[in-house]
C-alpha cells in the first residue's frame, strides 16, 4: 500500500496539455487546483524553458509558490519567479557538441537570461523547415549566430543544448553522442513525436534530468520518494517516472514506453486528450486523509 502523495510532478507537452493547442482542459485544471487545496505540492516538469511554460499557466488560479522544473531539470524556480536551483552546460562541451552534432539537424542553445537571445541557433531556415510551430512560438527569443560556437565567447555557459530533426537522424545523433568524449560530461535526453517524424535530443549538464531535479526538490521539502507522484508520456520523463514511488504513464505514450511501464509497475491512464492527468490526480486524492490547509513554502529561505 502506497503512502499518501505529498508531491506530484507533471509533464506538460503530451501530458497536461492537449495534442493541439496550449489550453489546459477544465477537468485537468480542476484536478490541479484540488490537489493544491488538498495539500499536495504540484510541480510542473517540462523540457520547455521557464519563459515559455509560465505564460501557459497564468490566470488559472494556481499557487505562486508552485515549483517549475524547466529545461528538463536545468532550471527550477517557482511559478512566481523565485529561483530555487540552476545548472549550466560546460562551455567547452557546448563547443564540442556543435562540431559533433550540427550535421544531424537543427542545433539550438538556451540561455537563462532576459530579452532576445534566450535561444541561439545558426540556421533559421532549417529550423523553420523542421520545427515551424516552435520557431513561431519562440521567435521573439531567437537570435542567429554563425558559427554557433561564437556565442559562448560573449554569452558564457548555456543551461541547455538541443538538436532536432527526423527520428532516424536523431537516433544516429544519439549514437554519435554516446560514443564521443562528451558523453562523460553531458547528459543526452531524447523526446520523440512520431506523428511529426520529429525527435529532440536535449543536451544537459552531467547528472541533470527531470528525475534528478525532482529528487533534489523533494529533498528540500522533506518528501520521501514513496510520497512522490510523477506523470509523463515521453522518453525525457523516464528518469522522473523511475525515481518517483508512484508513477503514471499517459495512454498516448509510445508503444515501447507502454511496455516499459508494464515491466516497471507504472500505472497507465488515458491520453492527454482524455484528461489522463486528472484521472491520476483524482485517483491519488481519493486515498488522501483530511489535511490542514496548505501553507506557502519559503524557497528563498532554503537558499540562505
Amino acid at each position: 500500500m502506497h503512502p499518501p502523495v505529498r508531491l506530484a510532478a507533471i509533464d506538460m507537452d503530451g501530458t497536461l496539455l492537449p495534442s493541439f493547442g496550449y489550453e489546459i482542459s477544465r477537468r485537468n485544471l480542476r484536478a490541479l487546483r484540488a490537489a493544491q487545496d488538498a495539500g499536495i505540492i504540484v510541480v510542473i516538469a517540462t523540457g520547455r524553458r521557464a519563459a515559455f511554460a509560465t505564460p501557459l499557466l497564468e490566470g488559472l488560479g494556481l499557487r505562486a509558490d508552485m515549483p517549475l522544473i524547466t529545461s528538463n531539470g536545468a532550471v527550477i524556480r517557482t511559478f512566481g519567479g523565485a529561483p530555487i536551483d540552476r545548472w549550466t552546460l560546460d562551455t567547452a562541451a557546448a563547443r564540442g557538441l556543435c562540431g559533433l552534432l550540427r550535421g544531424f539537424g537543427v542545433m539550438v542553445f538556451t540561455f537563462d537570461q532576459p530579452g532576445c537571445g534566450k535561444l541561439v541557433l545558426e540556421d533559421l531556415e532549417l529550423a523553420q523547415a523542421r520545427m515551424e510551430l516552435w520557431v513561431e512560438a519562440n521567435r521573439d527569443a531567437i537570435e542567429v549566430v554563425r558559427p554557433l560556437e561564437q556565442v559562448f565567447q560573449t554569452r558564457g555557459a548555456p543551461i541547455q543544448g538541443m538538436v532536432a530533426g527526423p527520428i532516424p537522424a536523431m537516433r544516429e545523433a544519439e549514437k554519435a553522442f554516446a560514443s564521443s568524449m562528451w558523453s562523460d560530461v553531458c547528459e543526452c535526453l531524447r523526446t520523440e513525436y512520431p506523428a511529426r517524424d520529429l525527435a529532440i535530443l536535449d543536451l544537459l549538464p552531467r547528472g541533470i534530468s527531470k528525475g534528478t531535479a525532482l529528487e533534489r526538490l523533494a529533498g528540500r521539502l522533506g518528501v520521501n520518494r514513496l510520497e512522490a507522484l510523477a506523470i509523463g508520456d515521453n522518453w525525457n520523463d523516464v528518469d522522473m517516472l523511475e525515481w518517483a514511488g508512484q508513477s503514471y504513464l499517459m495512454g498516448n505514450a509510445a508503444r515501447e514506453l507502454r511496455a516499459m511501464a508494464r515491466m516497471r509497475g507504472w500505472k497507465q491512464v488515458p491520453s492527454n486528450d482524455r484528461n489522463g492527468v486528472a484521472v491520476a490526480l483524482e485517483t491519488v486524492m481519493a486515498r488522501l486523509p483530511k489535511l490542514e490547509a496548505p501553507k506557502g513554502h519559503n524557497w528563498e529561505g532554503d537558499r540562505a
